[in-house]
């Protein structure tokens, strides 16, 4: 199955008074940590959604303000275009999320994978979506309806999964990330 990616940007980050996928993290911008992530997952095809250009090929937010299932929805239908069948969902507040995060939502058979009680990131097969499913729906509702199993979510990855929506969010996990970077320059050294 061909894996596409898309990296919803259409919040309006007013929690954290900024753009969150312009922000920061490591010298990075959030858009692109969250870019190398779906590469290293395997996505052939990345695409942003939302109402800004951040340098990869951007799908528009339908309706505006349509909330993220809007997004995935729209998402889902350029990546199906693309030609993949399957889609891994990544939300931009969330740019500390690794490999190994994902890989357990990308080892689950079945249409779908995501994490007890958070909604993203999230592993679909695009044929599963719900005909019925519209902008506005609650991401637990879709989830369910393309029958998205839930896994056990690690507990010492909850924060970094749940990404960074207030300043103080992204300040512990900034301070996460620096810990690890830290940990893996001295484990290489």
């Amino acid at each position: 199955m061909a894996l596409g990616a898309i990296i919803l940007t259409g919040g309006a980050g007013s929690r954290m008074n900024a753009d969150k996928a312009a922000l920061l993290w490591a010298g990075r911008r959030a858009i692109d940590r969250v870019a190398v992530l779906a590469e290293a997952a395997g996505a052939q095809v990345i695409m942003t959604v939302g109402r800004r250009d951040y340098g990869f090929p951007l799908v528009a937010d339908e309706p505006p303000q349509g909330g993220p299932v809007g997004g995935v929805l729209a998402g889902a239908a350029a990546l199906s275009a693309a030609g993949c069948d399957r889609m891994l969902v990544l939300a931009v507040d969330a740019p500390t999320i690794g490999p190994a995060d994902i890989a357990p939502l990308l080892a689950e058979g079945g249409p779908g994978a995501a994490y007890e009680s958070l909604h993203l990131p999230m592993v679909d097969d695009i044929a599963a979506m719900s005909t019925e499913a519209q902008a506005g729906w609650p991401l637990a509702r879709l989830a369910e309806r393309a029958g998205v199993t839930r896994l056990p979510c690690p507990p010492e990855a909850e924060a970094r999964l749940r990404g960074a929506n207030t300043p103080e969010e992204r300040h512990a996990l900034l301070a996460e990330l620096a810990a690890s970077e830290a940990a893996q320059k001295d484990g290489a050294g």
